[in-house]
């Protein structure tokens, strides 16, 4: 789909420093891939994944994760049909910030090295109206697994190309709170947390067809 929102995740807690750019990681994590007729595999140059959460309450950081993989299972025509398995790579998080990125990276918040990838599997969609559906399905993070929806806004019409290749595309958001997921960072400032519970991600998607 034209981008399929699920940053899932990703987002986790932001700690306080300065900024600088962060390098991105060269390869795309990917679950195993869908068999069928109707399976479409996430184009990993064209997909992204991000999030934003409140800083003392004042203030929103927003970052990126990445590379972003995995596969669509689509029949072109019914949002019914629609299933996503999804994987995100979280060692390529980026705030901007070097310190604060290398932070999210440790055993303080993602903890990469035991837990390098988000995931999302989806159970079921549902027609919301107006070219959107709701996806429900599990985000695996830090090793919690929990139900989530994603709202999504697609898919779009399949977009055939002169060579016979079929793109999709869809752009999903949703909100998790990062404590559900082992994702804590307790410091207050002046009885103000630093960084907010509730986070906003969005996964945008290209599929090509199989």
């Amino acid at each position: 789909m034209n981008r399929f929102a699920l940053a899932a995740a990703a987002a986790a807690a932001l700690s306080v420093s300065s900024f600088a750019q962060a390098p991105a990681p060269q390869t795309a994590a990917a679950p195993p891939a869908a068999a069928g007729p109707n399976v479409w595999q996430v184009d990993t140059a064209h997909s992204s994944a991000g999030f934003s959460v409140k800083h003392m309450m004042v203030s929103t950081v927003r970052g990126t994760l990445g590379p972003v993989g995995g596969t669509i299972a689509y029949d072109g025509t019914s949002v019914e049909s629609i299933k996503a398995d999804i994987a995100i790579d979280v060692n390529g998080v980026n705030t901007g910030n070097t310190n604060r990125d290398n932070d999210l990276r440790s055993p303080n918040f993602f903890d990469v090295a035991k837990h390098s990838t988000v995931t999302f599997k989806s159970k079921r969609a549902e027609p919301s109206g107006q070219g959107r559906f709701r996806l429900v399905g599990d985000l695996t993070m830090r090793g919690v697994t929990k139900e989530v929806t994603l709202e999504v806004d697609g898919p779009s019409p399949i977009l055939k190309q002169p060579n016979g290749s079929q793109k999709v595309g869809a752009s999903a958001t949703g909100t998790l709170n990062r404590r559900d997921f082992n994702l804590p960072y307790n410091r207050m400032i002046e009885a103000a947390p630093v960084v907010g519970d509730e986070i906003t991600i969005q996964i945008d998607i290209e599929a090509n067809k199989k």
